[in-house]
């Protein structure tokens, strides 16, 4: 059978996204997918077409993510590192391979998906969700993801795991009771109209620096993160004290929409810099239950980011 490279390339951004849940980042996600063409491209000769080009792809993706996760610790989110801590806590880092990282929804969902199958693709993708993902085993996090995203059977992902029907359906059981575990938030799909009016206060509110209003937005115990610092906070008061204090640099930043984890995403600029104009600061992730705020994600590691959401890297002034 006759595959063009065209073929293989149509499956990028559906490869992309399940390599992104698997691995936690859209770095690593880009570096499975890049192995997984390799594979499959010099591996053609072994494709007999008993099933369809995608579940292969899928099949090779599934295991080069496999290999790498057996090299490498588990991405986290500060919230499940340290306590919570105040503002005259030190700021420290940890390196980006330690935390999980946002990827561009336009990079992980592709855009021709049913729209039943969209809403489940973006759910998948929410930061609370992958994040929950990185505390199974490798193993149980593919049997979950091709069962429950991918809607394989124990049959079919034995034969891609090569592995028994019974092995499969007592990994995803296990899997299955331990994201139960977890706050995982099932966020709806699309925002409600009240969520939307939610977020353009919330960008109303950033513009003024009004943090009143901006608190006012967040639900009582909603969290404040700024990876790669590991410091996060939690509750009214501490991030009050935050926006106010060391945050306050942060007054006369520009916000530039864009899309990632399937959630209410913004670039940040802050100005000044060499030329004058507005530099990139951080990539805003946030995460909505009902009428309020529960997460403010602010990624920090521009250099990385930006360019895979295509962001300018300066705005004029």
């Amino acid at each position: 059978m006759t595959i063009a490279p065209a073929q293989l390339e149509q499956h990028r951004t559906a490869l992309t996204g399940h390599c992104y849940r698997m691995m936690g980042s859209a770095v690593d996600a880009d570096d499975a997918v890049q192995e997984t063409m390799v594979r499959a491209w010099r591996s053609l000769d072994r494709f007999d077409g008993r099933s369809s080009l995608r579940t292969w792809l899928y099949r090779i993706a599934t295991n080069v993510c496999l290999d790498l996760l057996a090299q490498r610790a588990r991405r986290a989110r500060p919230m499940e590192s340290t306590p919570a801590g105040t503002v005259d806590d030190p700021l420290t880092t940890m390196p980006r391979t330690h935390w999980l990282e946002p990827v561009p929804d336009a990079r992980a969902v592709p855009a021709d998906a049913d729209p039943s199958e969209l809403i489940i693709l973006r759910q998948s993708i929410h930061l609370a969700f992958v994040a929950a993902l990185q505390h199974l085993p490798p193993k149980q996090r593919a049997v979950l993801l091709l069962a429950e995203v991918l809607g394989w059977s124990a049959a079919e992902i034995a034969q891609s795991l090569d592995t028994s029907v019974a092995s499969v359906n007592s990994a995803l059981q296990r899997a299955r009771a331990t994201l139960g575990s977890r706050d995982v938030t099932d966020a709806r799909e699309p925002l409600s109209e009240a969520q939307s009016k939610l977020v353009q206060r919330y960008v109303d509110a950033f513009l003024r620096y009004d943090v009143d209003a901006l608190v006012a937005l967040l639900h009582q115990d909603a969290t404040l993160s700024m990876p790669p610092y590991t410091l996060w906070l939690r509750g009214h008061d501490a991030i009050r004290k935050w926006l106010l204090g060391p945050g306050s640099g942060c007054r006369g930043s520009r916000l530039v929409p864009t899309a990632a984890c399937g959630s209410p995403s913004f670039a940040q600029y802050r100005a000044g810099g060499s030329g004058g104009g507005y530099q990139p600061w951080a990539l805003i992730v946030l995460e909505l239950s009902g009428d309020r705020i529960t997460g403010w994600n602010s990624f920090l590691d521009t250099s990385t980011l930006f360019p895979k959401f295509g962001l300018p890297l300066h705005l004029p002034a």
